[in-house]
């Protein structure tokens, strides 16, 4: 007992009589300081006691599926700064080799009383019915599968999303206004939300110009380098000259793969990427990518869950944040088109 007040007393920087006074519920403690021994408490991996263990604490958990991919740190990095400002102390769980799971980390969450949670995830049946039940305060950013039915009535969780169908039509504009009409598209596995509306998205655009889609040209991997450049392999002998991807990484797989097979990016095959992640502007060539509204999404992320937490009523509605097409060196005009030249309006054999 005494190592947990001293431990909680250096953390805070206050007495350990302060943090004694506030685990006993005495008087003679300042809200903020009140709030701060409980908030440190609850970091600290100390269970309150039994009095307390109904107050909410000032805990948000941020649970993303990875840190491989860049853009999942980018989205704590700025939705664990707007939420220190308001006061709230952000709390990182992430799945690792060996790790805890996302229900595990759950369960750890609703343990320490937090007061809300922002998942750049899904979530299943079970984690879904417990947050619920407990009613907990939860957004969800770059949802990574649907929702559960509504379970006892709820109505399900504000989502905070980039519009993927939107980005699909930019890139494959992009691509078709230089002259590509063997376009292929390259996402995450077929059961990850986003992967399945860009591949929907997809289908509706090629086929306004073939009846049907070929399923072959659209292809799925795990989200990793080594993910995208197989699948990119099988894409490739589908003679493609253009490849949208489903993230950046996958992209910097397909041209690896592109390379192998002999080809020169933007020479032979230009690419698409999407998130448009740290150091996209440095690679060789600078890649082409659909840059997600990182800041304006995770902010509207923190400011739904902190009006739920503050009692505010919000509709479990999807804010649907436009991409931006970001031009690089990765496109180009197929080999074909690059050798005719616009001339009076027509186009001639250079």
């Amino acid at each position: 007992m005494a190592r947990r007040l001293s431990e909680v007393a250096r953390r805070v920087g206050v007495s350990e009589a302060t943090v004694s006074r506030v685990l006993n519920s005495k008087p003679g403690v300042s809200d903020a300081t009140r709030k701060a021994v409980l908030t440190a408490v609850d970091v600290l991996g100390y269970e309150r006691p039994t009095q307390l263990r109904g107050t909410s604490s000032r805990l948000v958990g941020l649970v993303l599926p990875e840190l491989q991919n860049p853009i999942f740190p980018a989205l704590a990095e700025v939705a664990g700064g707007a939420l220190v400002q308001l006061g709230f102390t952000p709390v990182l769980c992430t799945r690792t080799a060996g790790g805890l799971t996302e229900a595990e980390y759950v369960s750890m969450l609703l343990d320490q009383h937090v007061c809300g949670v922002i998942f750049c995830g899904g979530l299943n049946t079970q984690e879904y019915e417990s947050l619920v039940q407990r009613g907990v305060p939860v957004v969800l950013l770059n949802a990574a599968v649907a929702q559960p039915a509504a379970i006892h009535g709820a109505t399900g969780f504000p989502q905070v999303s980039t519009d993927d169908a939107t980005a699909v039509e930019q890139a494959h504009a992009h691509l078709t206004a230089l002259g590509h009409t063997r376009i292929g598209l390259l996402v995450g596995p077929s059961d990850h939300g986003p992967s399945r509306r860009k591949a929907d998205a997809f289908t509706r655009l090629t086929a306004r110009h073939r009846p049907h889609v070929p399923e072959h040209l659209v292809g799925h991997a795990l989200f990793s380098f080594e993910g995208g450049q197989a699948a990119a392999g099988e894409l490739l002998r589908q003679q493609i000259t253009g490849l949208i991807c489903g993230s950046d990484i996958l992209a910097l797989g397909a041209i690896r793969a592109a390379r192998r097979a002999g080809l020169a990016v933007p020479e032979d095959l230009s690419v698409v990427g999407y998130d448009d992640s740290a150091f996209m502007n440095y690679t060789n060539p600078p890649l082409t990518t659909l840059r997600q509204p990182i800041e304006a999404m995770s902010r509207a992320a923190v400011t739904l869950l902190a009006n739920q937490i503050g009692g505010v009523p919000t509709s479990a509605t999807e804010l649907l944040h436009e991409p931006e097409l970001v031009v690089r060196n990765s496109t180009a005009p197929p080999a074909g088109r690059r050798r005719m030249r616009p001339v009076g309006g027509t186009a001639l054999g250079a």
